[in-house]
């Protein structure tokens, strides 16, 4: 046999195309991807059907003030380091599964608990100890799903990703509605015992199911662990998520003095105020398939640098305009924020850390958190000291630093290309 032939017979047989599935067939052929898009909208409808009442809460039945109302959203600080606790140990176990129903559990238990207090400090100590853990339970769902589309490559698996998040964003729509509802016509205990009970039932729709390794379990000599990932390896993640942290600022701040600027100063009528309020969610819903889209043709970060740079014209047309036409224009290019951010954050948070997804999952995810009370920080602080409507000038600023930062990283991935 000639030396070619030789090379010709040992040469290994090439792969046999990748079957082109839409995102929506692969994520409702899968019991994975459907047992974990059922699961985050369960547990987004449980936690955003609390937040907006827990405050009422504590001043209403355990006789908080305003101020020590608004501490609680400080124990939130503990959840990024439950979340690169739970993440290491998943990535050195390889058990998404196993550690999201824990972290599920971890977080119904914390609600029943907190529901159930009779003491001002219990919500606070319950909350800083077990619900950071619990809300560490849909890390491991995307670290899991990063899993499964690794190991069964198809070019719409991003669409999936997107998909499951788009149930993470619907389940925050009906949330708070949902919470106002029943605590208004029950309590705002059976309020919460019903958070904890939809925050159990994240486990339901995933049964007993197992991740495969990424070799699809026919490895003879499975790869090792991976060890703590270094300082080095962690600072683009740690970057990208600090600049995210700049870009969600806005959220809190917006959330809790938008209405107040519009009731008190503008005095627009509650139907008008919960249109502008509400025209965000929606719109973010309906460009995130887009997103995943152009994301395609011009680069995830690309985008998330228009992205942000909406955010920052955004808080200009809350801090600017004075009119309803303004504050719309301002939440539909809001909607369009988190459109990018809510579909795309998440897969590049995986792609800059690919030793450790769920490590880089439960980082970026809990960021949010620390997001929320550094911004309430700087909310109270700017409202105190500058008034409204100049507080927007704050995200916005924050807003321009992070789109600053994500060109840069930019910038540095292409001359490293």
């Amino acid at each position: 046999m000639s030396l070619p032939e030789q090379v010709e017979a040992a040469a290994p047989a090439p792969d046999p195309p990748v079957a082109r599935s839409s995102a929506l067939r692969l994520t409702l052929t899968s019991p994975l991807h459907r047992g974990a898009t059922i699961a985050v909208f369960l547990g987004a409808v449980g936690f955003s059907a609390a937040a907006p009442q827990i405050a009422s809460f504590l001043v209403n039945d355990l006789g908080a003030s305003l101020r020590t109302a608004g501490l609680f959203y400080l124990t939130s600080l503990t959840a990024p380091v439950a979340g690169y606790l739970v993440g290491r140990r998943s990535d050195h176990t390889g058990r998404r599964l196993g550690l999201f129903r824990w972290c599920a559990v971890l977080g119904f238990v914390g609600w029943i608990g907190i529901a159930y207090s009779t003491q001002l400090w219990m919500p606070y100590v319950i909350s800083a100890v077990i619900g950071a853990f619990g809300g560490a339970a849909t890390s491991q769902l995307f670290a899991a799903i990063h899993d499964h589309l690794k190991a069964h490559p198809n070019p719409n698996n991003d669409g999936v990703v997107a998909a499951v998040r788009m149930a993470l964003t619907g389940g925050w729509v009906i949330g708070p509605v949902a919470g106002a509802f029943l605590a208004a016509h029950t309590s705002l205990r059976t309020m919460l015992v019903a958070t904890a009970c939809c925050t159990l039932a994240q486990i339901i729709p995933l049964g007993t199911m197992r991740t495969a390794p990424i070799d699809g379990g026919t490895s003879q000599s499975p790869e090792p662990r991976p060890t703590a990932p270094t300082t080095r390896a962690l600072l683009p993640l740690l970057t990208f998520t600090g600049l995210y942290v700049l870009v969600y600022l806005g959220e809190p701040i917006k959330y809790a003095y938008l209405p107040i600027y519009m009731t008190r100063q503008l005095e627009f009528p509650a139907g008008l105020s919960g249109a502008i309020i509400g025209i965000q969610p929606l719109v973010e819903i309906i460009l995130m398939p887009l997103a995943v889209l152009v994301a395609r043709r011009i680069g995830m970060m690309r985008l998330m640098v228009v992205g942000a740079g909406a955010g920052v014209a955004a808080n200009i047309c809350f801090a600017t305009t004075g009119t309803a036409a303004g504050l719309f224009t301002g939440q539909v290019l809001m909607g369009a924020v988190w459109g990018v951010f809510a579909a795309l954050g998440i897969i590049v948070a995986q792609q800059l850390l690919p030793t450790a997804v769920a490590t880089a999952s439960a980082i970026f995810i809990s960021s949010t958190a620390l997001a929320s009370a550094l911004g309430g920080a700087a909310g109270g602080l700017g409202a105190t000291s500058i008034g409204l409507p100049l507080v927007f000038l704050i995200p916005a600023a924050a807003g321009l630093l992070a789109t600053t930062g994500l060109a840069l990283m930019v910038r540095t991935e292409c001359r490293q290309n």
